[in-house]
C-alpha cells in the first residue's frame, strides 16, 4: 500500500468523524456548585453591648470586628500576628485578634479600642498618648493602647513576664518591665519611647490611687 493511498485513508477517516461529531446534538457543560461555606450564629459582647451575628467558620475575630461589626479601630497589619495593631482585649486579656477565629469567641466579652474611651472623655492611657505624642502616624495606636492598658492590668494582677528575675515577688511597672510586655506591638514610627512615658505616668497615676 503506497504512502498516499495512506494519506488518502486517514484525510476520508478524520472528515467521517468531523462529520459525526458535527450531527452529534451539542450538550453545553453544567457549571459545579461550589459548596456553600460553613456558618455559624455566635454572640459577643462587644464594648459593653450583645452583638449577634452569622458567620462563615473561617471568619477571624478581626475582621468579624471590622467587617461585620464596622469596628474600624482595631487595624489588620501583618495578619500574622506579628505586629499587635489588631491587639484587642478579650475577657480582660489582650489577644492578637487575626490570629483567632471569632466561632472561638462564643459568649466571651470583647473591648476594642472604641470601647476605651470616647473623643470627650479619653481613657487615661489615650490622654497620656497624646500628652507625650505617642501615636504618631496613628496606625499601630489603637493596638499599642489596648496592649499598654491590659500590661498594667497585668502586673497589678502579678503576672509575670520574661525580664522578671523573682517569680515569686510581685512585678512592678518599671521601664523594662512594661517594654519587655510591649514589645510585641510595632510602632514603625519608632514612638517607643514616647508610649513608654505615657505608660510610665499612667503607671504612676495608678500607683499613687492604689496608695503604693
Amino acid at each position: 500500500m503506497s504512502e498516499i493511498e495512506m494519506s488518502r485513508r486517514g484525510v476520508l477517516a478524520g472528515s467521517a468523524a468531523a462529520a459525526a461529531l458535527a450531527a452529534a446534538p451539542h450538550v453545553e457543560a453544567q457549571p459545579t456548585k461550589a459548596p456553600a461555606p460553613a456558618t455559624m450564629p455566635v454572640s459577643l459582647t462587644v464594648n459593653g453591648k450583645r452583638r449577634d451575628l452569622n458567620l462563615d467558620t473561617r471568619t477571624t475575630l478581626l475582621d468579624a470586628l471590622r467587617e461585620h461589626l464596622k469596628l474600624t479601630g482595631t487595624k489588620k497589619g501583618c495578619d500574622h500576628g506579628q505586629c499587635g495593631a489588631c491587639t484587642v482585649i478579650v475577657n480582660g486579656e489582650r489577644i492578637n485578634s487575626c490570629l483567632s477565629l471569632a466561632v472561638q469567641h462564643q459568649g466571651d466579652e470583647v473591648k476594642t479600642i472604641e470601647g476605651l474611651g470616647t473623643p470627650d472623655k479619653l481613657h487615661p492611657m489615650q490622654a497620656a498618648f497624646v500628652r507625650h505624642d505617642g501615636y504618631q502616624c496613628g496606625y499601630c495606636t489603637p493596638g499599642q493602647i489596648c496592649s499598654a492598658v491590659a500590661v498594667l492590668d497585668e502586673i497589678k494582677r502579678g503576672v509575670p513576664s520574661h525580664v522578671q528575675a523573682d517569680l515569686s515577688a510581685r512585678p512592678q511597672p518599671t521601664n523594662i518591665e512594661m517594654r519587655e510586655r510591649m514589645s510585641g506591638n510595632i510602632c514603625r514610627c519608632g514612638a517607643y519611647s514616647n508610649i513608654a512615658e505615657a505608660m510610665a505616668e499612667v503607671a504612676g497615676t495608678a500607683s499613687k490611687e492604689m496608695g503604693a
